[in-house]
């Protein structure tokens, strides 16, 4: 069985047996031991655990955001040493609306890797229908991960150059208010990238935490960038988290090619000279 982009909860219980590796991402930004002990808890059979900070982001100097792209050749050990080969089939979740696992996803197609699937709906869906869970922490086998780094990623240089130009669409990935630069709990300062528009990623999904369907985003997405196209568009959010559920959500509507600004709006504000807009 092949997989899109998104792994229902039918296809990942019929794949269990199948050799996919399967990844629990689960997080809190405010309790960053909270995946693990989730994890410990409870899982779905055979899955290992991957961690926001340690394994999908890079050491933080105080000038690169709070979740800084990882080093590529480091990432490349650590998926090879989960088990993930080149025809490997990956499946993320977590139970985080996809915030989590989009980032796992994207950090993986950056790398090279398309065989992976964000499990939709997460770990909420997966209990809901009854999926098997254990605490069983499996001994995966070290593959060889090869990685074949694309160009998807900007830096904030290319983001105050291209200030301004019609050929850059800025999508900030936040809540409406912290965009706005109101009730900022996470960042030392409020507001967003002169020029940005505003897609709360949770506007992704249905009611239900699943994804809308691929036309409705498409519609959603279409009227947001008002005829610019996915090439343009430069993603961003506090710290390139969930800046990368909008880029599987344009995925999904058809409309791949748009860019992540990794260090997003916490690597923006740390430097005072960059400007703020509230």
């Amino acid at each position: 069985m092949s997989l899109g982009t998104l792994a229902s909860v039918d296809q990942l219980r019929a794949g269990l047996d199948a050799g996919w590796c399967v990844v629990d991402v689960r997080h809190q930004l405010l309790d960053t031991g909270y995946g693990e002990r989730a994890y410990a808890e409870s899982h779905i059979p055979g899955a290992v655990f991957l961690h926001c900070d340690r394994d999908l982001s890079a050491t933080l100097n105080g000038r690169n955001g709070r979740h800084p792209l990882p080093e590529p050749a480091l990432l490349a050990a650590r998926l090879g040493a989960i088990g993930i080969a080149p025809a490997t089939q990956v499946v993320v979740y977590d139970d985080a609306q996809g915030m989590i696992a989009g980032r796992l996803w994207w950090l993986l197609r950056w790398l090279g890797h398309d065989a992976v699937a964000v499990l939709d709906g997460g770990w909420q869906a997966w209990l809901a229908a009854g999926g098997p869970v254990d605490a069983v922490v499996p001994t995966p086998t070290p593959a060889t991960f090869v990685a074949e780094q694309r160009d998807l990623t900007v830096d904030a240089g290319f983001v105050q150059e291209m200030l301004g130009a019609s050929s850059l669409c800025l999508v900030d990935g936040r809540a409406a208010d912290r965009f706005r630069g109101e009730n900022e709990t996470i960042d030392p300062v409020g507001g967003h990238i002169p020029g940005a528009i505003n897609r709360f990623f949770r506007d992704n999904l249905a009611a239900d935490g699943r994804f809308k369907p691929a036309a409705e985003l498409a519609a959603e997405w279409r009227r947001l960038l008002a005829g610019r196209s996915p090439a343009q568009v430069v993603h961003y959010c506090g710290s390139g988290v969930s800046a990368c559920h909008n880029l599987l959500a344009m995925e999904i509507a058809g409309l791949p090619g748009s860019r992540l600004y990794g260090g997003s709006w916490s690597e923006w504000c740390a430097d005072p000279q960059r400007p703020v807009a509230r």
